[in-house]
């Protein structure tokens, strides 16, 4: 299964928060876009909704970044847990399954910027 990134739009991707017209932060997208490039899976894991949502998707595709699935499980955590239905397994959790949540509120985005991608893609795609 390939390393799955779950991350958070407002004060993350994009400075400002949610009332806010919000300005892209190039390095933190240039990040995520390096783990999509080295085969990682890219959750959008946000609290909005309706057009404000629409509106994030939005912008994140005017900087190139799209996203494999958006506040819900990647495929292959999907597809992982179908495989697991028959043990009882479900995907009626609203739980977003991932190896790393960036989220300015956990104080990790200083941390992901010195995370070698390539390497962390190889080692969970071999799990």
């Amino acid at each position: 299964m390939p390393f799955v990134l779950a991350v958070d739009y407002d004060d993350t991707l994009f400075s400002g928060g949610i009332e806010a017209e919000g300005t892209a932060k190039e390095e933190i997208i240039n990040k995520v876009k390096e783990f999509k490039e080295n085969g990682a899976e890219i959750v959008l894991w946000t609290c909005r909704e309706g057009i404000g949502l629409k509106e994030a998707v939005k912008k994140c595709k005017e900087v190139g970044l799209e996203f494999d699935s958006i506040n819900e499980n990647s495929p292959s955590v999907v597809k992982y847990i179908m495989g697991k239905e028959k043990e009882g397994w479900t995907l009626a959790s609203r739980k977003i399954l991932a190896d790393f949540y960036l989220d300015d509120k956990a104080f990790n985005l200083d941390f992901f910027l010195k995370v070698k991608v390539k390497e962390t893609c190889d080692q969970f795609a071999n799990r």
